[in-house]
């Protein structure tokens, strides 16, 4: 194998592909890079064997040909390398890289060694806009749950039906829940339990100006533009039917200003608990009003103007899942809804500007 690329190019080229490379593994290849040299490309690859990516970058190919190269070097030495061409060689496991006056050698191991990548016939696929997918996965993906005792709940559950797809991520105490529309249609009936860090991996590799090639077998995903491909493993098991928790009653409505309602929550945060972050909201008409007491800490209290005309409240929550909620909440304006104080409160964007909906469970208030 014999090539010459660009430093930026192979530094970036890594850069998209090193997060997927397990930092502790049984298994020594997985630490490695799969080098591919063919059609005026080098492909680079990596994998857990749960999800795979490959990029592609252009090059100058004099000698076809494949090597593995320990990822981590590789990428600290694409890092360090001075802003000339760089020149790759391999015979066999040896790997040589020159770039101006820079000479270095890495043994790699047989290409044969490296795990191939599941099959996925791109013939069941769709489309989607990267910017869908994109806001999809942002606005939704914080909210899984990282305990080990719910797997299905560690994944992001991604809806297609009727023209539209939805996905939904929760732990149990708060939920995240967004719907676009599927231009162009082609996408099956189907609820796919994504793992969160291969759509962290799409949100990466994936910019967000023009289409997305999205195509699943049984147990895999995969999401292709012609440079870059993820390839990742899907959950199995039934995804708990979120929408029996979404309460459709909630009669009492608030809105706010996003911003001002996120800092005085900040401002809260500080004195409250490091355990449960309980905030204590009181809505009265016209007025929202923070309280916190943390025994052996200190108190903190605060008043801001909302658009509030109903009865009386008081209602209890986690300060953390809430600026988790309204970091990712679009517009400048957010609308509360809320019934009781031991029944669930949503977050929406005031403005509808998307079909976005947060959910966060109360905690109960001590008196």
């Amino acid at each position: 194998m014999k090539l010459s690329v660009t430093r930026d190019s192979l530094h970036k080229g890594m850069g998209a592909v090193s997060a997927t490379i397990p930092t502790k593994t049984t298994l020594p290849v997985l630490s490695n890079i799969l080098l591919e040299a063919k059609d005026g490309k080098l492909t680079l690859s990596g994998t857990d064997l749960d999800i795979s990516v490959s990029v592609s970058i252009e090059a100058e190919v004099e000698a076809e040909g494949s090597v593995t190269v320990p990822a981590k070097k590789f990428a600290e030495i694409a890092r360090e390398l001075p802003a000339a061409p760089v020149h790759i060689t391999a015979d066999g496991v040896e790997i040589r890289i020159e770039s101006g006056k820079s000479r270095f050698k890495l043994f790699g191991l047989p290409t044969e060694e490296f795990p191939t990548f599941p099959e996925v016939d791109s013939g069941d696929s769709w489309s989607m806009q990267a910017s869908d997918l994109h806001e999809l996965i942002s606005k939704t993906s914080f909210a899984v749950s990282s305990e080990e005792s719910r797997p299905i709940l560690n994944g992001v559950l991604w809806q297609l039906a009727d023209g539209t797809a939805s996905m939904v991520a929760t732990n149990g105490h708060r939920l995240a829940r967004l719907s676009v529309p599927l231009e162009g249609g082609g996408a099956p009936d189907a609820d796919l339990i994504v793992p969160p860090k291969a759509l962290q991996q799409v949100g990466r590799l994936f910019e967000k100006e023009g289409e997305v090639s999205v195509s699943r077998s049984k147990n895999h995903l995969a999401f292709r533009t012609p440079s870059r491909s993820v390839y990742t493993r899907l959950i199995e098991g039934p995804y708990p039917n979120y929408q029996q928790v979404i309460p459709t009653d909630n009669d009492k409505k608030a809105t706010a200003n996003k911003d001002n309602l996120a800092a005085a929550i900040r401002r809260m945060a500080v004195v409250a608990s490091d355990q449960t972050h309980r905030v204590r909201m009181s809505f009265s008409e016209g007025t929202l009003s923070f309280r916190v007491q943390t025994p052996d800490l200190g108190e903190a209290e605060e008043e801001m103007p909302v658009d509030y005309g109903g009865e009386e409240l008081e209602i209890g929550f986690n300060a953390n899942y809430l600026l988790e909620v309204l970091r990712y909440m679009p517009g400048d304006d957010v609308l509360v809804e809320f019934k009781a104080p031991e029944r669930a409160a949503t977050f929406r964007p005031a403005g509808g500007e998307l079909d976005y909906l947060c959910l966060v469970m109360p905690l109960r208030l001590l008196d």
